[in-house]
């Protein structure tokens, strides 16, 4: 088949699949189903229970819901307070941040060095795998390229299949450790076969931090500042875990309920986390702020950026989607926690970076979209900055490339589906199977000599 006849059947093809794929969006109502499986107020259709942490976005009061500034725990701990006290014993958080939502308490001294030691321990690769898997075939997709390192390490596990409570412990420890090499690793190999750039493949050192380890991996000269790699780690606590319902935990949780290996799990809730709606949100922030700055003449002028953020929920800038990205959130309405957190140390960092004047622009933007999304279009609950409207621009102030602002996600998340992993695997009964009712008609076989 030549290309333009492949084309033309594609089109066939295409036009077919949209004439009987679509469904009234009236039967959604008549049969009550929750969309995404959310109410219209946002709130999540319950389908389990945890606990490994909690998302608080509104309060009961007289049989009535009212929304309220937003709160999330871990274990029962407040985020907010966690941070708090790292920063008050100047201390890098990541690695007791997972031993709290793995094992549900915070470790004393000896338990978290014992944990960092281990952690330390499996901080490495099979022999040859880098030149063997992360350099062959290089993507610049780097969530792929860290799915099928997560999916051939399984290769290297003769007991991949075992599902027992202690060995998928030990092979999520061991994911998490590699983790922020397997993405570094990916990133630098595109960068080097596909953009011809030099190729860097350091050594991490199992006595510094996640957080240190990863900057190290990354920068040519291994070098970073402390403030550089603080603010990381706050990062990575930040977006370490967000309930059960967010969509790659559910999907850890849908695929482990029918008992598929930990390598495949993983795998299975970084192609979720891939997606834009979910874990590629921040880069289309970056994306949507450098569209203005080329769109408007004077970014500084707040009637001019507020024309601009008018233009976007009409869907006349950026990519024409009607959405200010960053703003609003499935679950909080009047504040994210995380958000609040990242941004008391954004400034700070801005001011290191001499980027002053892309923060201002960040809070203009802020305190300005929730009053414009609200005179654009009805909404059910309040609107406020998530945490993506403040990551990208983190990141980019630490020079992280756009391609490992999802996969830093990642590795912060690794975390949250290990926990939610092994808590399924602990109270697994049914695999999971929700409902969806058909609403075509049944028809009958036509044999081939009578179809039009």
């Amino acid at each position: 088949m030549n290309y333009d006849k492949e084309q033309q059947e594609l089109k066939k093809l295409t036009d077919l699949c949209k004439e009987n794929g679509k469904i009234d969006l009236e039967l959604y109502e008549k049969y009550n189903v929750k969309r995404g499986l959310r109410d219209i107020n946002g709130k999540g259709v319950l389908t389990g229970l945890t606990k490994i942490s909690n998302i608080q976005s509104s309060i009961e009061k007289d049989g009535k819901s009212y929304p309220c500034e937003g709160k999330l725990l871990y274990r029962g701990v407040n985020v907010q307070d966690l941070v708090q006290g790292f920063i008050s014993t100047n201390t890098y958080g990541y690695e007791e941040t997972a031993y709290l939502l793995i094992f549900g308490n915070l470790p004393n001294q000896k338990q978290l060095d014992d944990f960092k030691e281990l952690l330390g321990s499996y901080r490495t690769l099979p022999t040859n795998f880098v030149r063997d898997v992360v350099m062959k075939a290089p993507n610049k997709d780097m969530m792929n390229s860290l799915a099928k390192s997560i999916l051939t390490l399984s290769y290297y596990d003769p007991k991949a299949d075992d599902i027992s409570v202690e060995n998928v412990l030990q092979q999520s420890l061991k994911i998490i450790s590699v983790m922020p090499m397997l993405a570094v690793y990916g990133y630098h190999a595109f960068n080097h076969y596909e953009c011809d750039e030099s190729l860097y493949i350091h050594q991490p050192d199992p006595t510094l931090s996640t957080a240190e380890n990863l900057l190290r991996l990354l920068r040519p000269d291994k070098n970073y500042s402390d403030l550089e790699a603080r603010v990381l780690d706050l990062a990575l606590i930040l977006h370490m875990e967000h309930g059960g319902g967010n969509n790659s935990t559910f999907t850890t949780h849908v695929v482990t309920s029918s008992g598929t290996d930990t390598y495949s799990a993983v795998a299975a809730a970084l192609a979720s986390l891939k997606g834009p709606k979910h874990g590629g949100a921040n880069i289309k922030v970056v994306e949507m702020i450098q569209n203005l700055k080329e769109t408007v003449s004077d970014w500084t002028d707040e009637d001019q950026v507020r024309d601009y953020l008018e233009k976007l929920m009409r869907g006349e800038a950026f990519d024409r989607k009607g959405l200010i990205y960053g703003m609003g959130h499935a679950v909080y309405s009047i504040s994210d926690p995380r958000a609040q957190v990242l941004k008391s140390f954004v400034k700070q960092l801005s001011e290191d970076k001499h980027r002053e004047e892309d923060y201002k622009l960040y809070s203009m933007i802020e305190n300005m979209a929730p009053r414009i999304i609200a005179g654009e279009r009805a909404i059910y609950k309040g609107v406020s900055a998530n945490v993506d409207f403040y990551s990208g621009f983190v990141y980019s102030m630490l020079d992280i490339p756009e391609q490992l602002f999802t996969p830093i996600f990642a590795i912060a998340r690794i975390v949250g589906w290990s926990a939610h992993r092994l808590e399924e695997l602990m109270n697994m009964g049914k695999i999971i199977r929700p409902a969806y009712k058909s609403v075509l008609d049944d028809g009958d076989y036509i044999p081939m000599s009578e179809r039009k």
